[in-house]
């Protein structure tokens, strides 16, 4: 039976789960504060990965096959990328190693020290800026336009639909008072690209590491995991920071010219939020907290998001 339903958010959450309701036959609204291209999606870097908990990568299964489909139709930014992945968490092989394209664990003498192992694989890379055009575009596609509405209270919300779905992300925190939400400030540099097509990235357990993502002709470098700060000035030591660890993996982005800083909120949760409560006569799902992997989960939690709907 088609409902109609109220989501809340327009990140990469947000609008993946609004695509699928409305297509799932459902009357779709979309309200959020900031508009999909200013949002902290639009500044990701576009890593899809698997997930690590049985919940997740069953979610990241999902999104990986929706993703390929794009990618093979050449369409919403989306392209698989060669790439090279570091870590000082543990000598062994991840249990999720299988779920990567053509991936490799790399012989001990070509893990550099400091680090316990390391892998090549090939994953799909997301340019996030065209995604969420492409998504904003399929919506509209739906019949679906985005209200830029910012939302204080849930109560604005369920007055309005008889299902809201909330996805904003770690504005959640303070929408529906889940201590458990916390802002996980992220940074970037982009670079114009000196014709690097390899992604790297290193997991690891400080909150700054090396990474750097190509699209097409636009770099990104990374990367920052600060948690509990909410401020979005792009911090300039921190920057030379990342530019210089870049450098030292890859020697041709000393003359790389820096085009662009990006700071981004990260809805930090321990586990990613995806249940039902009422509030008065409305039916309200809970689907955020995605941390960094919203774009890897995205597929995978809306589509339960419309098992819940159908139920």
């Amino acid at each position: 039976m088609a409902n109609d339903v109220l989501v809340l958010g327009a990140g990469v959450i947000g609008l993946t789960t609004a695509v699928c309701v409305a297509e799932a036959g459902h009357r779709v609204r979309v309200w959020a504060e900031l508009l999909p291209a200013e949002t902290t999606s639009a500044v990701a870097s576009g890593l899809w990965w698997p997930g690590f908990t049985p919940r997740d990568l069953a979610w990241s299964r999902v999104s990986f096959a929706e993703l390929s489909r794009l990618a093979e139709r050449g369409e919403g930014g989306v392209h698989f990328e060669r790439g090279l992945q570091f870590s000082d968490l543990s000598a062994e092989p991840p249990s999720w190693l299988n779920e990567l394209v053509d991936a490799r664990m790399c012989p001990q003498d070509e893990v550099p020290d400091g680090m316990l192992s390391g892998l090549r694989c090939t994953a799909p890379m997301i340019d996030l800026p065209r995604y969420l055009r492409y998504l904003t575009d399929r919506l509209a596609a739906a019949g679906v336009e985005i209200e830029q509405r910012a939302v204080r209270d849930l109560t604005e919300a369920t007055a309005a639909a008889p299902v809201v779905v909330n996805c904003t992300g770690v504005a959640a925190g303070a929408l529906v008072g889940d201590a458990d939400v916390q802002p996980v400030r992220g940074q970037h540099v982009i670079v114009r690209n000196p014709g690097i097509t390899d992604f790297y990235a290193e997991m690891v357990s400080n909150p700054e590491w090396t990474a750097f993502f190509p699209h097409g002709d636009r770099l990104i470098l990374g990367g920052a995991r600060h948690e509990g700060r909410w401020d979005m000035a792009p911090d300039m030591d921190l920057a030379e920071r990342i530019l210089s660890r870049a450098i030292k993996v890859e020697p041709r982005l000393a003359d790389a010219e820096v085009i662009g800083h990006e700071v981004g909120l990260r809805p930090g949760r321990a586990v990613a939020r995806l249940d039902e409560e009422r509030i008065d006569d409305t039916r309200v799902v809970h689907n955020y907290g995605h941390d960094g992997k919203g774009v890897s989960l995205s597929w995978g939690s809306a589509r339960e998001v419309v098992d819940l709907l159908a139920d």
